[in-house]
């Protein structure tokens, strides 16, 4: 199994920047693909970007594209959202959560992955 942790959130204000890290652990000789995701209280988890095990490939929602950046450092074990020019709206749990080399990393596109983090709360204030 993998283990996620997350850190990074915060309360910021509309424009403002923030990086979100995710760290793992357990079996992750492997190899593993990491997907970021938000959750407004109440509402449906949305995804956000994912990236392949190697760096090489990302995908990311509509809604952010151009202004979030997912990467990570795999010496490190470690993935991050770079999240720029920030919009004001509804709190919003962002949780990173790992998958297997055996599904696709696009399958983060429907939240098909296997093994989830709580998130941090991130708060855009306006």
């Amino acid at each position: 199994q993998v283990q996620v942790v997350e850190s990074g959130g915060g309360l910021v204000q509309a424009g403002d920047s923030l990086r979100l890290s995710c760290v793992a652990s357990g079996r992750t000789g492997s190899g593993y693909h990491i997907g970021w995701f938000r959750q407004p209280p109440g509402k449906e988890r949305e995804f956000v970007a994912t990236i392949n095990w190697s760096g090489e490939s990302t995908i990311y929602a509509n809604s952010v594209k151009g202004r979030f950046t997912i990467s990570r450092d795999n010496a490190k074990n470690t993935a991050y959202l770079q999240m720029d020019s920030l919009k004001s709206g509804a709190p919003a749990v962002y949780s990173c959560a790992a998958s297997g080399t055996m599904r696709p990393f696009a399958a983060a596109r429907v939240c098909l992955l296997d093994y989830w983090g709580n998130g941090p709360l991130v708060t855009v204030s306006s």
